[in-house]
């Protein structure tokens, strides 16, 4: 397996390496299936011991030992993906409209089967005829394979996240 390093490969080369086109493309494939509310693709695109974590604490990388908004692997991601699309669920029913911009991307990590990207989110959410805007640093995991790359591991981290945060409706 060869490692690449930001430092030694330059950032503009970086991103021009298919490893990482592939990874920005699944990236901004996610996006896209969060904004048109296509939750069960997007379930499809972790991997089965994948997390999804908005953390508290914004330096924090022990997420399983400190709180968190949401801390989910696959389990709590398919009863999330539940609450959303099945039955009257306050999240569902009346759920906001999401556009969302990822941007931004920095590699920070380069191997022959893994890209880490950190990226830059902002999401504008509608609802009830108010605007709300979430914005923060987003890191993928992707692992690239042959049959289909995946995302091993999400952390948003919301710039508020220390500050009282109104619940979402909707996924980060």
């Amino acid at each position: 397996m060869t490692d690449t390093l930001m430092n030694t490969v330059g950032p503009s080369a970086e991103l021009t390496d298919p490893r990482v086109i592939r990874a920005v493309q699944l990236v901004w494939h996610e996006a896209d299936l969060l904004d048109r509310k296509q939750y069960e693709p997007w379930q499809d695109l972790y991997t089965d011991d994948a997390y999804y974590v908005i953390p508290i604490a914004p330096e924090t990388e022990d997420f399983a030992n400190t709180l968190n908004m949401v801390y989910d692997d696959a389990r709590m991601r398919q009863m999330r993906v539940t609450r959303m699309t099945e039955g009257y669920a306050i999240a569902a029913v009346d759920s906001a409209r999401t556009v969302r911009t990822v941007s931004r991307f920095v590699v920070e990590n380069l191997t022959d089967d893994e890209v880490t990207l950190r990226a830059a989110q902002v999401l504008v959410a509608y609802k009830r005829g108010r605007h709300d805007l979430w914005a923060g640093e987003v890191t993928h995991r992707v692992r690239l394979s042959a049959d289909g790359d995946r995302i091993a591991l999400k952390v948003v981290r919301l710039i508020d996240s220390e500050d009282a945060v109104p619940a979402a409706g909707f996924l980060l």
